[in-house]
């Protein structure tokens, strides 16, 4: 049996959240406002690898992707919306719950699992492998990595978003965000859990990718996120798998 990935404390922090995780000005609104931005950013890079126009009408259009970690299913159906086949896979049942209720209302089909990418039967069988803030949520990273490279398919993209873990992104991203001006439940983060993009490059290589693309992420003063080189607190990676 594979080794999960997934903290049961996490697990359950997630999965008190589900009712609101649709409510853009819940507790979740922060993700929200992000997810335009690193959908956009995911899906300009995806599209492009398989030479189609990133602007164009549905350019995911038959591509696979596993959304690793997909909460009540925000990523999950804004790529469903590009076009994509999206599998969502998460630990937390109350969030996956949520998901598929929305979903279904929406009428985007969707194919929402329970467990982590370790749980995955097949192997090597997606164009793209997503996990967007999550690796600062788990268990085992090299094991969790391993998994999400074992799921793409040779020559397949694996991203990811995270907080690195500096001084700035203890003040803004867990004092801040978290106390101050509580756009975030308390305790939502562990700063010592963060992840810098040195670890998280190393990581991949460790699980046989090819680090392709690197970008940060800012959220300015109108709440409306945007993409920068500026890694420091919040940041997007790209890697690929060896074809």
């Amino acid at each position: 049996m594979a080794e999960a990935t997934a903290l049961g404390a996490e697990i359950a922090k997630f999965d008190a959240l589900a009712a609101r995780w649709w409510d853009p000005n819940g507790p979740m609104k922060p993700l929200h406002r992000m997810n335009p931005v690193r959908i956009g950013w995911i899906a300009e890079r995806l599209a492009r690898a398989h030479g189609r126009k990133p602007g164009g009408a549905a350019p995911l259009a038959g591509l696979r992707v596993l959304d690793v970690g997909c909460g009540a299913g925000l990523a999950s159906e804004a790529l469903a919306r590009l076009g994509a086949e999206v599998t969502g896979m998460d630990a937390a049942p109350e969030a996956l719950a949520a998901a598929r209720a929305h979903a279904e209302a929406g009428g985007l089909a969707i194919d929402y699992r329970l467990g982590g990418p370790e749980d995955l039967a097949e192997a090597g069988d997606y164009d793209a492998v997503i996990s967007l803030e999550v690796i600062e949520h788990v268990a085992e990273r090299s094991a969790f990595l391993a998994a999400l490279a074992r799921a793409a398919r040779p020559g397949g993209k694996v991203f990811l978003s995270t907080l690195n873990r500096t001084p700035r992104s203890f003040l803004m991203a867990k004092l801040g965000a978290e106390y101050l001006l509580r756009l975030l439940p308390i305790g939502t983060h562990d700063w010592r859990m963060f992840v810098t993009p040195a670890e998280l490059g190393a990581g991949l290589r460790g699980a046989g990718l090819r680090v392709a693309d690197v970008a940060g992420m800012e959220m300015g003063l109108s709440g409306t996120w945007r993409i920068t080189r500026d890694t420091g607190v919040n940041y997007l990676m790209m890697a690929e798998k060896p074809a």
